[in-house]
């Protein structure tokens, strides 16, 4: 238990510390591309749409989890989809935010650190959870694909409990790729008035 918390605390503090290089990277720099008429300025809404379905899927998956997270199997909702819809969910998002910032550089960044980084994590909280509930997550397993949903495996019950003081605090969690975009907007338009130098252009 002690070591799970260890390393729950080490994975907050690498993602914020990534976040923090992130964000100097982005009050540094601007896009190579923003004030030209290619193609890669359409990334930016397409990057509003994928923070948008990152936010809402963390809240979906918030409902059904927030409480929950290790004394029961949840295999229900998103979770009927696929054994980690947070994470999936937590990429769209990411990688949504990333294009927001108009150039190719960060979100393949984040993407990379996403990919090398998680696998090892979804492994540890599997094997946890195939020692909590045993032949159940197991038969979960050889049904449910591991990350990329399946949406035809979608179920819901007409009726689902939840804990209102958990689950206010998932979606706080859940819409900071709602703030993550208005930061980069707002760190966007300093540049264009000169209140933030740029020094680097970012392809």
């Amino acid at each position: 238990m002690a070591a799970r918390g260890i390393a729950e605390r080490a994975r907050t503090l690498l993602i914020r510390i990534a976040l923090v290089v992130v964000l100097v990277l982005l009050l540094l720099s601007d896009s190579h591309w923003r004030d030209s008429d290619s193609l890669l300025t359409l990334i930016f809404p397409l990057g509003i749409f994928l923070a948008a379905i990152g936010a809402v899927g963390r809240l979906w998956c918030s409902v059904y989890i927030s409480g929950y997270k290790t004394n029961r199997l949840i295999t229900d909702g998103p979770y009927a989809m696929c054994r980690n819809p947070l994470y999936f969910f937590s990429l769209i998002g990411v990688v949504g935010v990333a294009l927001v910032t108009e150039t190719l550089v960060i979100p393949v960044v984040l993407f990379a650190g996403f990919v090398f980084y998680y696998p090892s994590v979804v492994l540890g909280e599997e094997r946890r959870l195939a020692e909590i509930h045993g032949q159940a997550y197991e038969d979960y397993c050889r049904q449910t694909p591991r990350f990329f949903p399946s949406l035809a495996a979608l179920s819901e019950p007409e009726e689902y409990m939840v804990r209102p003081a958990i689950i206010r605090k998932s979606f706080i969690d859940a819409i900071w790729f709602v703030w993550g975009v208005a930061v980069i907007e707002l760190i966007k338009a300093l540049h264009d008035t000169g209140v933030l130098p740029v020094y680097l252009t970012l392809y």
